[in-house]
């Protein structure tokens, strides 16, 4: 009844209806059989009531309901979408009914809980896409995992790792997948295998690895002071002892392995280590072995230095023949005692183009021009069945010719200031098509470039209007 001025009375209101308690329902979308949540923009749901046997379009049976969580907020919290068959409990809010919301999403005959009692140790958030994390609490069993199903079940196994038949795979910790892994640290890794028990100790602990690198560093540097005073090449350990510093407490972007009893680095196929600007560096306490099924080839664009400090050197060729050539200098062989030079089964050839002179206190065998000079501070014996003097006879020996090679490069610089242009990425193509990638020095050159004949190169790299091309150089 309407309110009237002349009127001071009217009937008493209608209660409100109120909904006491929770409400069954199903969450329904607009497609058949949907495997993905059908929501609104807003993330609400339909759900369809079980009391309600009305015929209502399909995804249309309620209007939107939201679903109340144990957290959440803006840009955060706990989303679990529901999927169309998912039982809820509809609850009020203060009990009107015009205010629902999905309280509560039940496991029902349909949609049986997957922890029973043939598993309750275990705790488990899973997707219908089967990514799920686990946490085993049954005692002496214990782990953690997370997976995916992509990529060929791609885990994370923690503690007591077992397979889908609870069949013991493994003890420890797993990142495993059949498709690919990466590892990256923008400020260093620490590969270790060294114990520490119970978590303690810090992340970084590296004490043991970083005493081993002082340790071969020192070996190094002795060692490369006792080659330098043989005359002998000098090892490079200033840039090994900037390795230590940056990998020490990693200080810089490095990686750092060690394991008290030894790493195996180990494949059918390739290995390789290389350094881009500085020095690989090899020390071993005791011995360094390197074998090979077929060649050891070993290369230098400038110094290959050989030096054995106490027990001597020894170079065996079970088959085949002994080549050792000096292509573009003298070549010095000395010893403090004696030289011993023997063909077991063949001859000793000694040949020389100009001269050839043997001494000994004093005493010499000078060839020279086609002559043969003796001297001598004593006397010269001869002792033979027979002498006899002939005419004059030549035995010519054609010279061995050396391979001869030629080599070229670049040093980059800016073309506008002139200045040099250190570690800029560049590629080099040469004549006959081969393809050279690499990275300047710090004064801009590239790597030298060899090549069997004279050729012309070209260079490409950032901020070049122009291709630069070079000849080869011998």
């Amino acid at each position: 009844m309407p309110y009237y001025e002349n009127r001071c009375w009217r009937p008493e209101a209608k209660k409100r209806p109120v909904v006491s308690g929770t409400l069954m329902a199903r969450v329904t979308s607009a497609k058949d059989n949907d495997i993905y949540a059908w929501q609104d923009a807003s993330g609400m749901y339909r759900v369809k009531f079980d009391a309600d046997r009305d015929d209502k379009r399909q995804g249309m049976e309620s209007m939107p309901v939201r679903f109340a969580k144990p957290y959440g907020g803006d840009k955060y919290g706990f989303h679990f979408p529901l999927i169309q068959g998912t039982e809820v409990a509809i609850a009020f809010h203060e009990g009107d009914p015009d205010r629902p919301y999905i309280a509560h999403a039940l496991h029902d005959s349909r949609h049986v809980d997957h922890v029973t009692e043939a598993n309750s140790t275990r705790n488990v958030i899973r997707t219908a896409g089967l990514n799920k994390l686990r946490m085993e609490d049954k005692r002496g069993e214990e782990h953690v995992k997370l997976s995916t199903e992509y990529g060929g079940k791609t885990q994370l196994n923690l503690g007591h790792n077992v397979d889908e038949e609870r069949v013991v795979r493994g003890e420890g910790a797993e990142l495993r997948t059949d498709d690919w892994v990466a590892v990256r640290g923008g400020k260093g890794i620490l590969l270790s295998a060294d114990y520490q028990p119970n978590a303690e100790g810090v992340m970084l602990d590296m004490h043991e690895a970083v005493q081993q690198l002082e340790q071969a560093l020192a070996l190094a540097k002795s060692l490369s002071k006792a080659a330098e005073t043989a005359k002998a090449t000098s090892a490079d350990s200033d840039s090994q002892s900037s390795l230590n510093s940056a990998l020490s407490g990693l200080q810089k972007p490095g990686i750092l392995a060690h394991s008290p009893m030894g790493i195996g680095m180990v494949s059918p196929e390739a290995v390789r280590i290389a350094s881009g600007r500085q020095s690989v560096g090899i020390v071993s306490g005791r011995n360094t072995d390197i074998s090979a099924a077929q060649s050891v080839t070993v290369a230098a664009s400038k110094t290959v230095s050989l030096f054995a400090q106490s027990a001597g050197m020894q170079l065996f060729a079970g088959q085949g023949k002994v080549d050792v050539q000096a292509q573009g200098d003298a070549l010095n062989v000395q010893a403090l005692k004696d030289v011993t030079v023997t063909s077991n089964s063949g001859s000793v050839t000694v040949n020389a183009s100009k001269e050839l002179t043997l001494v000994c206190n004093g005493a010499y065998i000078k060839i020279s021009g086609g002559n043969i000079e003796l001297g001598c501070p004593g006397n010269i014996l001869l002792k033979a069945a027979n002498v006899q003097k002939m005419g004059a006879a030549n035995l010519n020996l054609s010279p061995q010719e050396l391979p001869k090679g030629f080599k070229g490069g670049f040093a980059i610089t800016n073309q506008d200031t002139g200045e040099v242009m250190p570690y800029t990425h560049y590629k080099v193509t040469t004549a006959e098509c081969d393809v050279y990638s690499g990275t300047t020095d710090k004064l801009g050159n590239t790597m030298p470039i060899y090549t069997a004949s004279p050729s012309s190169m070209k260079i490409e790299f950032p901020l070049s209007s122009t291709d630069s091309e070079q000849g080869a150089s011998s």
